[in-house]
């Protein structure tokens, strides 16, 4: 039963690969302004949910406190969606979503274990450039604290649904893991090829 819902996901996943991102800075016109609009947000970017799944997953397959990096993740996701809708610019926003996709694939797919320091560190340093994105995209509308919220719980619900998966995916074939986080690091590839 999991074996076919694990391919289902996987085929969906290969699918959208070659697909644009619509949750990079400015492709969304401000049309965010309710708390349903930012939570359906991360949904449809699939660089940003691709990223939020995989820390989940990643998490649940190799740390002991399987909660601190989706933890770490939100925290400075909410960070960095607070400094863009105070208008702060990071450089290279978009090719560091790219990059938090080919590192948190490659972490699922080798499923590297990182002291839980280190793990937080490292989603979180991503978490920043996802966003500045998200505030970013926020700042030019009226009210960025809906949305805001509403992104909020769509990430710690993207992050469940990756640490659901890789709980069970434990007791499965060591080759999911890598099919998963091959699929993560190509889509990667695929929007930083996008941006050159």
């Amino acid at each position: 039963m999991f074996g076919k819902n694990l391919k289902t996901i996987v085929l969906i996943a290969a699918a959208v690969v070659s697909t644009g991102a619509s949750a990079h800075l400015g492709n969304d016109a401000g049309v965010h302004h309710s708390f349903l609009d930012g939570l359906v947000h991360p949904l449809t970017g699939m660089d940003h949910m691709a990223a939020m799944v995989a820390v989940g997953l990643w998490s649940a397959m190799t740390a002991r406190r399987v909660w601190l990096a989706p933890i770490a993740f939100a925290g400075m996701l909410f960070v960095g969606a607070l400094l863009g809708l105070g208008g702060l610019e990071l450089p290279a926003v978009e090719p560091m979503i790219a990059a938090s996709l080919l590192v948190l694939g490659l972490l699922v797919a080798t499923q590297a274990k990182l002291p839980a320091a280190l793990a937080a560190s490292v989603v979180g340093a991503f978490a920043i450039f996802h966003g500045v994105a998200h505030g970013t995209e926020l700042a030019g509308g009226d009210n960025g604290w809906m949305p805001l919220v509403g992104m909020l719980v769509a990430t710690i619900g993207l992050h469940l649904a990756g640490v659901g998966i890789g709980l069970a995916m434990r007791s499965h074939s060591a080759w999911w893991p890598r099919v998963v986080g091959g699929l993560v690091t190509l889509l990667g590839g695929a929007f930083l090829l996008q941006l050159i």
